[in-house]
Order: C-alpha cells, then sequence, then structure tokens
C-alpha cells in the first residue's frame, strides 16, 4: 500500500517491516555487495570533490588508488551519479575495521575532516528514493544479506522508518518526520 504526503509516494513497509543493523552479523555487505555503487546526489558529489583530499587519509590504499585512477563516482545507465567501486565489488571508500565494512566518508565526519556525514543514500539505507517528475517514491528495498537487520529489528519492534529517523530528517525534516509517527499510529 502506498500513503501520498506533499509530493512524497510512501510504501507503508517503512511503518510495517522491522529493521535494526546488526553489523556484527552481517559485517556491513551493503556496501560491498551490489552491482553499482552507492547513489550520490549531485551537491554530495561537489562536497566530496572539495573535501577528497581530507577524505582520503581514511580510505584504504585500493580506494585511493581507484579515485587517483578513475574519479570518486561516475554516472550510471539513468546518468546519475554513483561511488566508483573497487574491483567491481565494495565502495570506494570503504575501509574494514574487524572485518566490517565502514565508511570512510563518515570516519572523516567525525574527526571534522568534512560537512558530509555520509552519502543520504547510504544513510537511508534500506529505505530507497526515486524521483518521479515532481513526486519522490519512498521504498523500503529488501536485500538478504540484511536478513539479520530485519530479524534483530522484529526483536526489537523497531520498524523501519524509527531506526532511520535521523536520517529522514535529514532528508525532509522534522516536520515531515513527525508527520510519520502520525501516519504511524493510523495504521
Amino acid at each position: 500500500m502506498l500513503i501520498e504526503l506533499d509530493n512524497k509516494i510512501i510504501s507503508t513497509q517503512i511503518f510495517e517491516k522491522k529493521f535494526v543493523c546488526d553489523l556484527n552479523q552481517c559485517k556491513g555487505n551493503c556496501c560491498v555487495e551490489g552491482d553499482a555503487g552507492a547513489p550520490l546526489r549531485w551537491d554530495e558529489v561537489n562536497q566530496i570533490e572539495k573535501d577528497i583530499e581530507y577524505i582520503k587519509p581514511f580510505m584504504k590504499k585500493e580506494g585511493i588508488e581507484k579515485v587517483e585512477e578513475t574519479d570518486f563516482f561516475y554516472l550510471d545507465p539513468e546518468n546519475e551519479p554513483v561511488s566508483s567501486l573497487v574491483n567491481n565489488k565494495e565502495c570506494v571508500f570503504v575501509v574494514f575495521e574487524n572485518g566490517i565494512a565502514k565508511c570512510s566518508i563518515e570516519k572523516a565526519y567525525n574527526q571534522g575532516a568534512t560537512k558530509l556525514k555520509k552519502p543520504l543514500s547510504c544513510h537511508l539505507y534500506p529505505i530507497r528514493l526515486k524521483k518521479f517528475n515532481e513526486s519522490i517514491a519512498i521504498n523500503f528495498e529488501e536485500w538478504g544479506i540484511c536478513a539479520p537487520a530485519c530479524s534483530c529489528g522484529e526483536k526489537l519492534n523497531v520498524p523501519v522508518f524509527k531506526f532511520l529517523k535521523e536520517p529522514l530528517i535529514r532528508a525532509f525534516g522534522e516536520d515531515f518526520y513527525n508527520e510519520l509517527e502520525i501516519i504511524s499510529k493510523e495504521i
């Protein structure tokens, strides 16, 4: 089922499905698996371009080499920017800590080296946004590697939208999130 709010078309799955990342189980594989890099917005591309030299100290050698060889992003078949991949697999910004994939942009942000916390598409995952003319579709993307997060969310009874409160506010503002809270109670 879909709900329309302003110019947003929201899948009710973000209220119905449960989700809490369980990095000890999934190892951050959403940053490694897939058929393309992380979707980027043009303002994020501009910020990363501006701060790339400050982000590089937090990156893996292979990621830095890829950035220097090609770039940190490329255009996908829909002509949208996505992060480059190392060996057609992991995001160019992936670093591993104790076998868990982490984001070097976020590490740089936590040290005050960039204003960008991480790409919004990563921050919002497993919610995916899709633009249609003047509307934005807000969907839950179910992916097998996130099964531990769904199980954890079920155990803790945390709906997807509540787990993603911070990035939803980042994307659409606090008033929008408050509307989601109201809709959740009505469903």
